[in-house]
């Protein structure tokens, strides 16, 4: 595994022990457990445990309550907060920041009040499968904010005709525009290659009229690009934030940090970012959304994954920089294995293997991939059979 010195891949992770079950790389001469890059690894809690206080913390239970009702430290309960947060945005950026047609975009900010001062947390989603593309914090409102936003929304993206639906912000349009823009290959000209915008570019903005705290008008205008072609990636709806603004009520009832008046206030931006993550990642695999097709979760409706996730398959899932085979990489391999088996992360797959041919394979386990079996890694898309060499003599 290649956190542990060795090469993942190459057929070199053998059995080491199975009472507790452990590995070991043939090449760094490491061991390891079966939970090892998970947010269950060297932690002495069991599973279903942390599991319950991460589902009551995403969705808005105070630590305080949580420490009463099983007995765990607040520091405890924090620690595995922002673990899971490390864990939430590992998976995201590994499923949801893959590059993709995203159609129209919707961006708002959400003002957050902290112990010591303000903070600003932006975000952003896809408006056809209200997939959450990820969002940024920031002691200010200002254009680095923006910056980073768009940075996570562009690696979400295709260079492809794309809306964009903000506030009146005045820091989008210039963020937008330098994120919407793709180099021009020189044919082997020597010097830096010319950046040109993306075809189809739109950017729509809503700017709301108040009076002593009140609503009195909404101004929507396109701040680029043309109104045929926002009225096409919006397919007939009109220039609006509102699924946006309503994903902002949502995020704020599930963290707590959020709430507007409240005595579990957070005192940091970095333990403020790791419960965006954890609500973020929650919202788009685990939670069902009743204006998409009946049980469907914005990562399905993206195609991102098959079904709905439990609250412990994003901590089951093995980091993508830990050198383990992912589910999309093992789905791969079957595909393009034909009979014959690949190494894949530490393990050898054997796609659609007949009977007979399982009987002489070495040392056979089974790997249920998504639940918390102690007997392999765990994964959360499907279900596979694989096999490890065992020790040979010495």
């Amino acid at each position: 595994m290649r956190q542990y010195g060795g090469r993942g891949g190459v057929g070199n992770i053998w059995i080491h022990g199975r009472t507790p079950p452990r590995y070991r790389c043939t090449v760094c001469q490491k061991t390891f457990g079966a939970r090892a890059g998970t947010l269950f690894h060297r932690r002495s809690t069991d599973e279903a445990t942390i599991t319950y206080v991460l589902t009551l913390l995403a969705h808005g239970c105070p630590p305080a309550a949580i420490e009463a009702a099983f007995g765990v430290q607040r520091q405890t309960v924090r620690t595995w907060q922002d673990a899971a947060g490390s864990q939430s945005e590992a998976v995201h950026r590994h499923l949801v920041c893959q590059p993709r047609d995203l159609g129209a975009v919707q961006a708002d900010e959400i003002r957050v009040r902290q112990q010591g001062g303000i903070v600003w947390l932006a975000m952003a989603m896809v408006v056809t499968t209200r997939l959450w593309l990820g969002g940024a914090v920031s002691p200010r409102r200002d254009g680095t904010l923006i910056a980073r936003l768009c940075v996570l929304v562009k690696a979400c993206a295709l260079p492809a005709p794309l809306l964009v639906l903000v506030d009146g912000f005045a820091a989008y349009l210039t963020q937008v525009h330098r994120m919407a823009r793709s180099p021009l290959p020189r044919d082997g000209k020597r010097g830096r290659c010319r950046l040109v915008e993306w075809p189809g570019l739109v950017i729509g903005q809503v700017v709301k009229q108040r009076e002593a705290g009140r609503v009195v008008g909404v101004t929507r205008r396109l701040a680029h690009g043309t109104a045929r072609r926002a009225v096409r990636l919006l397919g007939g709806g009109t220039i609006q934030t509102a699924y946006i603004e309503r994903l902002n009520g949502t995020f704020r009832a599930r963290l707590t940090a959020l709430a507007r008046r409240t005595r579990a206030s957070g005192r940091t931006g970095v333990r403020l970012e790791a419960g965006m993550w954890l609500v973020g990642t929650l919202n788009n695999f685990c939670t069902p959304h009743g204006s998409l097709r009946a049980g469907e979760t914005p990562a399905m409706a993206a195609g991102i994954t098959d079904h709905c996730w439990r609250v412990d398959e994003p901590a089951a899932r093995p980091a993508p920089s830990c050198g383990v085979a992912t589910a999309e990489e093992v789905g791969k391999a079957n595909e393009n294995g034909g009979g014959a088996h690949r190494a894949l992360g530490g393990m050898t797959t054997v796609p659609h293997t007949p009977t007979d041919e399982w009987n002489r394979l070495p040392d056979r386990i089974e790997l249920v991939l998504g639940s918390r079996s102690r007997g392999g890694f765990t994964f959360p898309c499907e279900r596979v059979q694989a096999f490890v060499h065992s020790p040979g003599p010495p």
